[in-house]
């Protein structure tokens, strides 16, 4: 590879790094705030969760094709990018897992039509901790990948 395309992709890592540190904080900041006033999570808290995720693909895309032209300064590097590449997926359809069970619950009788709302409440907000807390955590991740990269 030339070095001025391995220059630019090393560029583009670089600053998609810093957008991703940024993006995961602002969400963060969002989510904990709703979850604080005690909203559930919006469609598009949600749509940035997601856009995130892909993100942090190409951004993880981004490393592999450097790592074919240069070694990484750091393995720590590396295990950071890995880690919020499955961690950020793996808690979305895991908070996810709640929407399903209420969707196969629907069919009940109308007498337990109060005990559903209760115990959605508690799913909305175990969903939106799981979703807050992944933003959190993955914004460390990315902060000790920028350390190390």
């Amino acid at each position: 590879m030339e070095p001025s395309v391995a220059s630019l992709i090393l560029f583009l890592h670089y600053r998609l790094a810093i957008a991703c540190l940024l993006f995961s904080i602002v969400l963060a900041v969002w989510g904990t705030y709703q979850f604080l006033r005690r909203r559930r999570i919006s469609p598009g808290f949600r749509s940035g969760y997601v856009l995130m995720i892909l993100l942090t693909g190409v951004q993880g895309l981004l490393g592999l094709i450097l790592m074919t032209v240069t070694q990484p300064p750091d393995i720590l590097h590396i295990v950071y990018g890995a880690f919020a590449i499955i961690f950020l997926p793996g808690v979305y359809f895991y908070a996810d897992r709640g929407a399903q069970e209420r969707r196969q619950r629907r069919g009940r009788r109308p007498l337990e039509e109060g005990l559903m709302e209760a115990d959605q409440r508690v799913r909305l907000a175990r969903e939106a901790a799981f979703l807050i807390g992944a933003c959190w955590v993955v914004a460390i991740a990315f902060a000790r990948g920028f350390m190390t990269g």
